[in-house]
């Protein structure tokens, strides 16, 4: 099965300093990235090797998987609203 990947570095490629930044300065954003990428490796894990899982628990972890991503990218965004006001 192909399986896509869902890096949180790839899924952002413009905003891969912020992540490296929020990452080792902010410890709720750390705590939310480890949770993403735990729960990603599960589910690409499971469609690599087409293990037998409901359907409901693997569309579940998607969801969860696709709120931790939509409040990373919350709190980058913040994160770079903050850099350029402090260039500004």
């Amino acid at each position: 099965m192909q399986v896509d990947h869902h890096d949180l570095h790839q899924e952002f490629p413009d905003m891969r300093d912020a992540i490296d930044a929020l990452s080792a300065g902010n410890a709720h954003f750390a705590t939310l990235f480890a949770s993403y990428t735990r729960l990603t490796g599960k589910v690409e894990d499971l469609e690599e090797q087409d293990m037998p899982v409901a359907d409901f628990t693997l569309e579940d972890m998607k969801k969860q998987r696709v709120k931790l991503k939509d409040e990373l990218y919350h709190l980058l965004l913040a994160f770079r609203a903050g850099q350029q006001s402090a260039k500004a």
